[in-house]
């Protein structure tokens, strides 16, 4: 019973854990066509995919007013 469990909980992080990737790609900067191969490989190879896009994927800027880079 417990081993059932152990599952299902980490199939529901991995689940929320994809599902945040996926935002994270659809706000990133960049061609619809990366992302949607992005999200195309989150989506049908998941821990794979997950790992892969952290790795490699597209980044998040921050477009924050008051940083440093932005005063240049």
């Amino acid at each position: 019973m417990q081993i059932e469990t152990t599952w299902i909980v980490l199939t529901a992080v991995l689940l929320l854990v994809e599902l945040w990737a996926i935002n994270r790609v659809r706000k990133a900067e960049g061609k619809s066509s990366n992302k949607l191969l992005w999200i195309v490989v989150i989506v049908f190879v998941p821990l794979i995919g997950v790992i892969a896009w952290a790795v490699a994927g597209p980044k998040h800027t921050d477009h924050n007013p008051h940083s440093p880079q932005a005063r240049q």
